[in-house]
């Protein structure tokens, strides 16, 4: 009797809302009673724990949302008028070798290709890639050096470098392109990073030290192509294009002050990271984001087209 009691108990206490304690109360009044109470208790109980366990599940649901909000903003964002501004500096790229290759194939003179506006357009192109170089630096490494990113990027730069620099020297061993925009932009992203810890004020200086430094040193003993890249040379030999360190990583660093500067402003940085709206925009961030590739492909591309058009 008392393991048959058991037993039945034991069962009905599985299923919720058919427990009974019939067995148990030798009364039918208070079996009734007990049999309320108890299953008042368990059904409190009940509601308790689902809505213990639904305050669980959003404590967890929210402690895995800023966790992966903190994993989110670990990673530098994209600077849309980043993208915006390096695809308007290569599509001015574009347009100027557009220029020299009319020029080299006789279709406008020397004089208007080489006159003034034209070489300040040519220089204000080179002044926006090192100043780009520079801020980029900062807004790639805000928390600290991502060296795998960084590596993979300058061994892309060494050797596109390397392959302009030996192009240039089979089609023009008088002029090739010994120290151009991608070699400066390449030792400006290494030299850069001694840069990174210091405080702003010293980069500004820094900055303008070397912006200042050609103007009071022009030596002929750096006349070589061996000590020309440096900046000091009173003549230089002749290049297609030539951006030496001095001045132009004074523009880097002039990059990297600003970003530091405008950066810091809490209303700059969250409008700065606005997606693209417009076709224009993102077009242009679309070209901008891809730079070296049309670098590298436009002036084959160019060039081969003059070398059909004018048999």
């Amino acid at each position: 009797m008392r393991n048959s009691l058991r037993k039945e108990f034991r069962d009905d206490s599985l299923q919720f809302g058919t427990f009974s304690c019939g067995a148990l109360c030798p009364s039918r009044r208070e079996e009734c009673l007990l049999g309320r109470k108890l299953r008042g208790v368990l059904f409190a109980g009940h509601r308790v724990g689902k809505l213990m366990s639904v305050a669980l599940g959003n404590a967890n649901a929210a402690a895995t949302g800023a966790i992966s909000v903190q994993i989110r903003s670990a990673s530098p964002a994209r600077y849309v008028f980043l993208d915006v501004w390096r695809g308007l500096a290569i599509i001015g790229v574009v347009i100027y070798h557009f220029g020299w290759d009319l020029n080299f194939f006789g279709f406008i003179s020397p004089a208007v290709m080489f006159s003034g506006p034209v070489t300040i357009f040519a220089r204000a192109l080179a002044g926006s890639f090192m100043f780009l170089v520079g801020v980029s630096l900062v807004v790639a490494n805000e928390n600290n050096v991502r060296w795998r990113k960084f590596l993979i990027r300058l061994a892309k730069l060494v050797a596109a470098a390397a392959a302009i620099s030996i192009i240039t020297y089979i089609l023009f061993p008088e002029g090739f392109i010994y120290f151009g925009i991608l070699h400066s932009i390449a030792l400006a992203s290494v030299l850069g990073l001694a840069f990174l810890p210091l405080p702003t004020g010293l980069i500004f200086l820094a900055a303008v030290a070397m912006l200042a430094a050609p103007f009071f040193f022009d030596l002929p003993a750096f006349d070589t192509r061996i000590l020309a890249w440096i900046g000091f040379a009173a003549n230089p030999p002749v290049a297609s294009d030539f951006v030496p360190v001095f001045p132009w990583f004074g523009v880097t660093l002039a990059g990297m002050g600003c970003a530091r500067l405008f950066l810091s402003r809490q209303m700059i940085r969250e409008a700065a990271r606005e997606p693209a709206e417009g076709a224009l925009i993102r077009a242009l961030a679309w070209i901008g984001q891809r730079t070296l590739p049309i670098y590298l492909l436009h002036q084959p591309l160019l060039f081969g087209g003059f070398v059909v058009f004018t048999r």
